[in-house]
């Protein structure tokens, strides 16, 4: 993997003739065999020589410029960068020993490069990991109030109340985005798919919101619901009297910024999650706001490291498409759309899945060079 505009997935760095250079690396020859380069955009073929995986970046003034992850021993990959001029160096970090820093690289000329970032280590992300377990640890508290509404509504035997009550319960979920890494394996009961079950809908190992969904809305009569609503409710009730206890990895933010809506497109933009309500729309943009919600503590770090102002705009423009979906109190369900207005949505998201993947590499816990 790569960094930088580097974040649009560089895989590869400078050579004198633009034809590759072979560049050595590991802890008895690290950057050997590249010494000098025109500035511009160059492929590096780096070769380990070493007996064991080694990670590899391109460096200058505590920025990285580009990084190759875990090159195998004996093995050549190629390594993609745009180099200004000035003076760089390759480190590498081999898995079981210290990083080495090879000699001074000099590129030299006109070209442009890149824009190098500045490593965020685990010790810059834990002011965002605490605004962030704040901000989930209020939300469960509303998730459990909405929940246990969906649950009185079922074992009251009022179904049209039940189903009034799903749609704000499972979006207080889904607006918890990226903690579902904490989660662990309330995480599947409470919003796990049929998918993969050996009866699907019918097996006992299908619980949680998609569970009461599909009773709701295929004619399930209030009796048969009132034990997976009492699950549901009990675990969300775990999960929040747990959260306190669990740790929130902070790798684990500017990943899931990007995996939030790549599983939005997956499922919810699909279909797939749908047992019966007809409202992926409106998770979708309940996945939107989760987004945000990740993001907004990083800001602090990923100012003057990206262009959070595109991301923003991207944000704002698949909002909007979705919120012109809901009308008169309902949210059209997919099948309903126009072939256009599904286009317009897939897209929106889709290129702003593709614009938050340089969230997830900068954000990413790494050393200083």
């Amino acid at each position: 993997m790569s960094l930088i505009a580097a974040a649009a997935g560089l895989s590869g760095c400078g050579g004198d003739s633009g034809q590759g250079v072979t560049v050595q690396v590991g802890r008895a020859h690290c950057g050997q065999g590249w010494s000098r380069s025109p500035a511009g955009t160059r492929v590096l073929l780096v070769h380990n020589g070493d007996s064991s995986a080694v990670d590899v970046t391109v460096v200058s003034g505590g920025a990285v410029f580009a990084e190759l992850e875990d090159a195998g021993p004996g093995t050549t990959r190629p390594l993609r960068v745009s180099l200004a001029a000035g003076t760089y160096a390759v480190t590498c970090r081999p898995e079981d020993a210290a990083s080495v820093t090879g000699p001074q690289i000099r590129v030299t000329g006109a070209g442009g490069g890149a824009r190098g970032v500045r490593p965020i280590t685990r010790n810059d992300l834990y002011p965002a990991v605490r605004a962030y377990r704040a901000y989930v640890t209020r939300g469960l508290d509303r998730l459990k109030d909405r929940t246990d509404e969906l649950r009185d509504a079922v074992r009251s035997g009022d179904l049209d109340a039940a189903r009034a009550a799903w749609l704000p319960a499972h979006l207080a979920y889904e607006r918890l985005g990226a903690a579902y890494g904490t989660f662990g394996d309330l995480a599947d009961a409470i919003d796990g798919r049929p998918a993969g079950l050996p009866e699907g809908v019918r097996d006992a190992g299908f619980t949680g919101f998609h569970r009461v969904e599909h009773g709701l809305w295929h004619g399930e009569p209030a009796a048969s619901l009132r034990g997976p609503a009492d699950r549901l409710a009990a675990d969300v009730e775990a999960l929040r009297d747990g959260f306190p206890r669990e740790q929130t990895d902070p790798g684990d933010l500017g990943l899931r910024a990007h995996e939030i809506l790549e599983g939005t497109l997956r499922f919810e933009l699909t279909g797939k999650a749908d047992q019966g309500s007809g409202t992926m729309l409106a998770t979708a943009a309940a996945d939107l706001d989760a987004t945000r919600a990740v993001l907004d503590p990083l800001r602090p770090l990923l100012n003057g490291r990206m262009d959070l102002a595109g991301i923003d705009a991207r944000l704002d423009r698949a909002a909007r498409l979705l919120r012109a979906q809901h009308r008169h109190g309902r949210w059209t369900p997919l099948s309903r759309l126009s072939i256009r207005e599904r286009e317009r949505i897939d897209g929106a998201v889709g290129e702003l899945v593709e614009s938050l993947s340089s969230v997830a590499t900068i954000a990413a816990v790494r050393r200083t060079p």
